[in-house]
Formats: C-alpha cells, sequence, structure tokens
C-alpha cells in the first residue's frame, strides 16, 4: 500500500490550520506550535492517522462495501469527483440532501424516479407531451441528476462516509453518527474531532491538501478493490477443482482418456471406381 510521507504533506501545506482564536481545544493533542497567530498542525501525527485511515479503508472495499465521499466546498469539489469516479465510489459534492442517510428509502425513490424519466424519454413516450411539460421534466430531471446523479449505483446505505470540512458537513456526520455509519474526515484546527471515526488532522481549505490526502486514501481502496477481485478469481478456481473432485471415478478415467486419445486421421477420399469397357459380341 502506497504511503504518505512528510515532505508530502508539507509541500501541499497540509500544515497550516486556521487563526488561532478560531481553534478548537479538542484538537490540541494534533497541535504541533502557533506561528503568527495561526495553529500549525502535527504532521508526524497526520501521516499515522493517514496510514490508519487508508488501511481501514481497504478493509472496507476489499469487502466489496461502498464508501460515500461528502465534500460540498467549493476547492474540493472537483477533487473528490476525480478520485471517487476512478474507484467507481458514490459521492456528494453538491447541497448535503437532509435525511439522505436517515430516511434514505426516500433519495432511492428520487433516484428511481430519474430512472422512470429516462426510460420515458427513450421510448419516445414524452413526444406527445406540449413544449411547456417536456420543459417542465427537462429541468427536474437536471436537477435529480444535480444532486444525485452521483449515487444513482448505491442501492444500500454506505458502509462508511469520507468527508472533507467535517464541520461544513456536519449534517452528515450526525446522520452518520446517529445510523452508526463509521465516519473519515479531515478535520482542521477549528473542526470537533469527537465524533470522527478515523480523524485525519490537516489543512482542509488548501486544494493541494486534500488532494495529496484523497490520492493516498483512494489507492488503498484501489489497492482493497484489486485484492477482492484476487480473490474471487482464486474461490471460481476452487470451486471449479471441488466440482471435478466430486464427480464419479469411472467418469474422471473416461473422460482422461478421451482427452488424452490421439486425434482419428481424416480419411482420405475413395478413388472413383474405373469404368469398365463395353464387351464386343
Amino acid at each position: 500500500m502506497p504511503r504518505t510521507n512528510f515532505d508530502m504533506l508539507l509541500e501541499a501545506g497540509c500544515h497550516f490550520g486556521h487563526l488561532r482564536r478560531k481553534w478548537n481545544p479538542a484538537m490540541a493533542p494534533y497541535i504541533f506550535m502557533e506561528r503568527n497567530g495561526i495553529h500549525i498542525i502535527d504532521l508526524h501525527k497526520t501521516v499515522v492517522k493517514i496510514d490508519e485511515a487508508a488501511e481501514a479503508l481497504k478493509q472496507i472495499a476489499k469487502s466489496g462495501k461502498k464508501i460515500l465521499f461528502v465534500a460540498t466546498k467549493k476547492q474540493a469539489k472537483s477533487i473528490v469527483e476525480e478520485k471517487a469516479t476512478s474507484i467507481n465510489m458514490p459521492y456528494v459534492i453538491e447541497r448535503w440532501p437532509g435525511g439522505m442517510l436517515t430516511n434514505f428509502p426516500t433519495i432511492r425513490k428520487a433516484v428511481k424516479k430519474m430512472a422512470t424519466i429516462d426510460k420515458l424519454i427513450a421510448d419516445g413516450t414524452f413526444n406527445n407531451l406540449s413544449k411547456r411539460e417536456l420543459l417542465q421534466v427537462t429541468r427536474q430531471r437536471a436537477k435529480l441528476e444535480k444532486n444525485l446523479g452521483s449515487i444513482s449505483d448505491l442501492t444500500r446505505l454506505p458502509s462508511a462516509l469520507f468527508v472533507v470540512d467535517v464541520m461544513k458537513e456536519n449534517i452528515a456526520v450526525k446522520e452518520a453518527r446517529r445510523l452508526g455509519i463509521p465516519v473519515f474526515g479531515i478535520v482542521d484546527t477549528n473542526s470537533n474531532p469527537d465524533d470522527i471515526d478515523f480523524v485525519i488532522p490537516a489543512n482542509d481549505d488548501a486544494k493541494d491538501s486534500i488532494d495529496v490526502i484523497l490520492t493516498a486514501c483512494c489507492a488503498a481502496i484501489a489497492e482493497g478493490l484489486e485484492e477482492r477481485k484476487a480473490e474471487k478469481a482464486d474461490e471460481k478456481a476452487a470451486a471449479e477443482q471441488s466440482e471435478e473432485a466430486a464427480e464419479p471415478r469411472p467418469l474422471r478415467q473416461r473422460r482422461a482418456r478421451k482427452e488424452a486419445a490421439p486425434a482419428a486421421p481424416a480419411e482420405e477420399p475413395a478413388a472413383p471406381a474405373e469404368e469398365e469397357a463395353p464387351v464386343e459380341e
């Protein structure tokens, strides 16, 4: 599993916290020092926490479960979309729909409605509608796609939440906590780490900081998915071998002889019969 080192985090600016007057005292264990009124995060602890989070994310992905990425702040949207898409995981980068986790069946109905609209447009049912009605349906479809399109493949509750800026996404964190879903989060010095299961203390405002942390975590998830694929292939091969072993011995011997027998040579075409000369009288 690729590891993130101290220099990478330092170069990305992960150590820059918020102003001292904005800090949350619960973040004291992760603060190294104060410089010019700004708290500096201890990157040695950040490296350890990234490794812990990456290993846990890898195991979740290896078990075939989904991880929902949440980041609605402007500087994180494009990064989260790119990284989550690369590992085929759901994400939310627009407004967090209230009750998305605690009222998941309603959200699924909205996603199904989007699929129904697509189906009706494809089979030409909407061709008989007026321009105004068609425009309304198109706008509704676009709105659903914007808010829920990235979770259309999420058929059940996610097994984990990865949050960028836990203070801004506090509603998502509260819903996950209520349902017992583990939360991974990039936590800055102005946030409360107590509600986060896997705290990654780092700057959650700089794009480079978000990018380097997500790169490490998504690489671990991708590794977990590859290991799952390899295990499935091994299980399939083992199942085929056990099926062969379960066959009666005479059948196995007959098949082995059949496979070992040389192919029969092709028969040569018969020579045409010579015509007999007519007998003269």
